[in-house]
């Protein structure tokens, strides 16, 4: 299917619920192709309810004047979907089972499986694009190396060469160097960077703002199901609006084009 949608994710009055939990209420958000994105917030403030939703495992109370589209559709075979949108999260590198080895991790992104079966069959096309991504992420020396031997950071650049091996529309990346140590950090870091100097579209969901790159331009702050705050980073990004977010007082500090934060003085924004 051939995706001629100007919009990744539109999302006009929608309603939510978790279980019997509302997450959101009235919630709208455009996400357009081209622009990268970093939706930012706090533990419980609906970060992975928007996932599931973008994933097409959750939708909003059918309600007039309400609606949301991914990529132009309301409705999507899941299957299909997943050929537009690589998803990367902490869910999915849980699933993979510890036998399975770096090559095959590739290649069940051609199914959208975790592992490959019998059933399935791949071309030398697959098989040769696979091995490309390999080296393209420095872990041609991966292949046939068990996926319970790697470290959390070999296993999240392999799941990154699993979303690539479509080479989606979108890549949707959830707290990626979560749980990661410096070094495996920055070399994920340093591999969305080239993607998206590249020209690559990335929605980055996260709370931790170290992991927002440079070349991310505009910043979603998410707060107890609701947009706080929508617009360029430089606007968005501050002191102020970071402290509100989080309900502590923190002091925004910027070098070469990251942000991070320090803990702020109690009285500073009283």
């Amino acid at each position: 299917m051939t995706i001629s949608s100007p919009k990744i994710i539109e999302i006009q009055n929608a309603t939510v619920y978790r279980g019997r939990t509302k997450v959101f209420d009235q919630l709208s958000l455009e996400i357009i192709r081209g622009q990268s994105v970093a939706i930012l917030g706090p533990n419980g403030s609906g970060k992975s309810t928007f996932l599931k939703l973008l994933s097409r495992e959750l939708y909003p109370v059918q309600n007039e004047n309400s609606f949301l589209k991914v990529l132009g559709e309301e409705l999507w075979n899941v299957w299909e979907l997943r050929t537009h949108l690589g998803i990367i999260s902490q869910d999915l590198q849980e699933q993979y089972l510890g036998r399975v080895k770096g090559l095959d991790v590739l290649l069940s992104g051609m199914y959208s499986s975790v592992d490959i079966w019998p059933h399935q069959t791949f071309t030398s096309q697959d098989q040769q694009r696979a091995e490309a991504l390999l080296r393209k992420l420095g872990m041609d020396h991966y292949r046939e190396k068990k996926y319970a031997e790697m470290s959390t950071g070999e296993q999240r650049r392999l799941l990154l060469g699993r979303a690539l091996i479509h080479d989606p529309d979108v890549l949707v990346l959830d707290e990626p160097t979560s749980g990661l140590d410096v070094k495996a950090c920055f070399l994920y870091l340093e591999i969305v960077r080239r993607l998206l100097q590249a020209g690559k579209t990335i929605i980055l969901v996260t709370h931790h703002i170290h992991e927002i790159p440079p070349e991310i331009t505009r910043v979603v702050l998410l707060k107890a199901g609701q947009v706080m705050a929508d617009g360029d980073k430089s606007d968005i990004l501050t002191s102020r609006n970071l402290t509100d977010l989080f309900d502590i007082p923190v002091e925004l500090v910027r070098l070469n084009g990251f942000y991070q934060v320090i803990p702020g003085k109690k009285n500073d924004y009283d």
